[in-house]
């Protein structure tokens, strides 16, 4: 029986938290099976918190290089992921891409045929990248009657749609305009297999177990994979949790105990260590992502001691910049002295150079931590390079 401390324990080991890691960014980007990138800098915020010594420029030139893309797999959600995974990752979530919605009964109402919108899609987004709303106005001259939204995520659900730099770059950005991933890739998709998705089920285990059915289904927002794991039970370890909740795991992965050390840590918005679990008491207690939920999106958190803590916030004027640490309970002296020293290391990387402040906002007497610049010196005595 593994509790639900030692399970969050090992989530964090796994998530590549724990410590630091002296890792290529591609590398960490397939183990992690992508990073959730609604947010177009998330990505970076997502491996600066997990790897040593990681520079925006890095994955920057991966994207300028189509070694790393933007688009939308596990649970029809925007993810950055590797190239070599991007197709096949689309291919075995095309049914939850798809998913019928609104869209699709629009679709429908106009009498709109879906191979021929796949096919007109697809020729006018590998003409040049274009926005959905481009697209759809484009589309709207064959099906007048039909919603030109509704076009543009027609060919969202039917075609492999990637957004192109400059969306997602840390250094300059811009508005989503999307082409194929065979055209931007230059590669072509295949039929999705069994073995690939059994693939895709072990690796996910791999960094996000010990797991359940429900749980797996959960991160990628597939149905009926219980069928997979009974096939692959075999292959794998089974644990219980503390309301004997069945949890699949691959031999031979890293299952720490429950006195493993767990620095704070900033996540960027939507962090897939968030939403990769049906059951999410391994790093969030019940009722908390609520709380972190705003609108369509889910706040950028912290972790003290290993479970979500609070929110936080970057707000940039002309010559500074404060990052405002939200606390949900007032934290100890000793990680609130963590969590100052992990703040001021990110304004050094998101904002260096400028006159940098860590807020704390929920406090009776707010206390300000000054950092300037790349000037990280620590007032807990802890190495920045945990």
């Amino acid at each position: 029986m593994l509790s639900t401390r030692r399970l969050n324990r090992v989530l964090l080991e796994r998530q590549l938290l724990t410590r630091r890691r002296r890792m290529p960014p591609l590398a960490a980007i397939e183990h992690l099976i992508g990073i959730q990138a609604q947010s177009p800098r998330a990505g970076y915020v997502g491996l600066w918190t997990r790897l040593s010594g990681f520079r925006a420029g890095e994955l920057e030139r991966l994207m300028l290089d189509r070694q790393a893309t933007r688009i939308a797999v596990m649970r029809s959600t925007i993810h950055l992921v590797s190239a070599d995974d991007c197709l096949e990752l689309r291919s075995l979530t095309q049914p939850a891409v798809a998913r019928t919605s609104r869209h699709t009964r629009l679709r429908q109402a106009a009498e709109v045929d879906e191979a021929e919108l796949e096919r007109r899609g697809r020729a006018l987004v590998e003409e040049r990248p274009r926005t959905l709303a481009e697209l759809g106005a484009l589309l709207q001259v064959r099906w007048p009657g039909c919603d030109p939204g509704a076009l543009a995520m027609g060919v969202r659900e039917l075609v492999p749609l990637v957004q192109v730099p400059p969306r997602g770059l840390w250094s300059g950005g811009g508005e989503a305009r999307h082409t194929s991933a065979e055209h931007w890739l230059g590669r072509r998709a295949e039929q999705p297999s069994r073995a690939a998705l059994d693939r895709l089920l072990l690796r996910y285990l791999a960094a996000y177990g010990p797991a359940s059915v429900a749980d797996a289904q959960a991160f990628t927002g597939l149905t009926g994979l219980r069928e997979n794991f009974e096939r692959l039970r075999h292959r794998l370890e089974v644990h219980r949790d503390d309301s004997d909740r069945e949890l699949f795991d691959v031999p031979g992965a890293p299952l720490p105990t429950d006195r493993l050390r767990a620095p704070a840590r900033l996540l960027p918005e939507f962090d897939n260590i968030l939403l990769a679990h049906a059951d999410r008491r391994r790093i969030l207690a019940d009722g908390d992502l609520s709380v972190l939920s705003l609108g369509n999106g889910i706040k950028p958190a912290f972790l003290a001691d290993g479970f979500v803590a609070g929110s936080w916030k970057l707000s940039r004027a002309r010559t500074s910049v404060t990052l405002e640490l939200r606390p949900f309970q007032p934290l100890p002296g000793p990680a609130q002295g963590e969590l100052i020293v992990e703040a001021q290391r990110f304004l050094a990387f998101a904002s260096p150079g400028l006159d940098g402040q860590v807020v704390f906002s929920r406090q009776r007497s707010p206390r300000r931590h000054r950092c300037f610049g790349r000037d990280t010196r620590q007032p807990t005595g802890r190495s920045p390079g945990r």
